[in-house]
């Protein structure tokens, strides 16, 4: 199954079944922000699709922004506890043992910026998936880096969403 056809799937399903819809968009956040997860799963296009589904479909936009920040939230925070706990035994856990070099762009990544670093992280792909476990690693002070965990989710998932739910919207109202 190729890319598209997955995004297809998983958005006629939660349109032809939108009780799920919250479900599968805080799975598919948290899935995107877990540290070994995310290398894996293609949720951030899945989730600009969920976007445009709430613009034609008229499902409510902050239920599904609620799902997607608490995903992203709680993705973040469990890879940061798993780097707090494993410390640097997480370059041993597959797939970072495949893909060593991940790891050191996160660390320097975070050395440099911090705080800043771990907000930020989550808007680039590669980062997102190890920034929050490096923070974890580096012993960040956890109130720290959940401020920068809870702002950068409640951003990350309006950004996602928003220019499918609001765009469609808006265009179907500008066309007439």
């Amino acid at each position: 199954m190729i890319l598209n056809d997955i995004v297809t799937y998983i958005t006629d399903f939660a349109r032809a079944h939108e009780v799920w819809a919250i479900p599968l968009v805080f799975f598919l956040a948290f899935g995107e922000s877990l540290a070994f997860l995310s290398l894996l799963l293609p949720a951030t296009i899945i989730l600009l699709g969920f976007g445009a589904l709430i613009g034609e479909s008229g499902i409510s936009f902050w239920p599904i922004w609620v799902a997607a920040a608490t995903g992203a939230f709680f993705g973040d925070w469990l890879s940061y506890w798993i780097g707090f706990h494993y410390k640097d035994r997480v370059n041993t856990l597959w797939p970072l043992s495949r893909n060593p070099h991940l790891l050191e762009r996160g660390h320097a990544f975070f050395e440099r910026w911090g705080i800043f670093g771990a907000f930020i992280g989550r808007f680039f792909g590669p980062l997102r998936a190890v920034v929050p476990l490096v923070a974890g690693v580096c012993a960040m002070p956890q109130g720290h880096f959940q401020f920068a965990n809870v702002t950068s989710a409640l951003i990350w998932a309006f950004g996602i969403l928003a220019p499918g739910a609001f765009g469609i919207q808006w265009l179907a109202h500008w066309m007439g």
